[in-house]
């Protein structure tokens, strides 16, 4: 960028702003902390809203394959389970043929828990998408996940 142009309204350098990467880390990083904030008046973490929300789509799951599809350490999952467990969102049970396999199904208050908590998320979505029309919301979130499948297949499971 010349020198005789002005710098961009919020003072970030030109290349930087050239950089799609650098965007998408940080309006990443402002609907992350935004989202948490959010959960975090609720005593709730973002893993709290992935485990109800994999639970709700795919029906009850080992521990394990939890860990494996959301990607989170087993430890942390095991808090997450607990934490959940104890307030009645998620019911864990022993299976009767192998009792080191634990299960995690979601329950009626699980449900409409993550009910509520999707639509805090789609509005701190709303929020962050608010200069789009909605023709480009559709497009962002298409290109998105056309992005986000294509790591997918170049590195397994994200």
């Amino acid at each position: 960028m010349a020198s005789d142009t002005p710098a961009p309204p919020d003072g970030l350098p030109p290349t930087l702003l050239d950089l799609s990467t650098f965007l998408l880390a940080r309006i990443g990083r402002t609907a992350r902390g935004r989202l948490a904030e959010q959960l975090a008046e609720r005593g709730l973490r973002l893993w709290d809203l992935a485990v109800l929300a994999a639970l709700a789509d795919f029906g009850p799951q080992a521990q394990r394959d939890l860990v494996q599809r959301l990607g989170i350490d087993p430890s942390d999952l095991a808090k997450v389970a607990d934490q959940l467990g104890a307030a009645g969102y998620v019911e864990r049970t022993r299976d009767q043929r192998d009792r080191r396999r634990v299960s995690v199904s979601v329950t009626p208050a699980g449900r409409a828990l993550l009910a509520e908590l999707t639509g805090q998320a789609r509005a701190v979505q709303d929020e962050l998408l608010a200069p789009l029309d909605a023709g480009e919301r559709r497009t962002l979130r298409k290109l998105l996940l056309r992005v986000h499948y294509g790591l997918e297949e170049r590195s397994g499971a994200l």
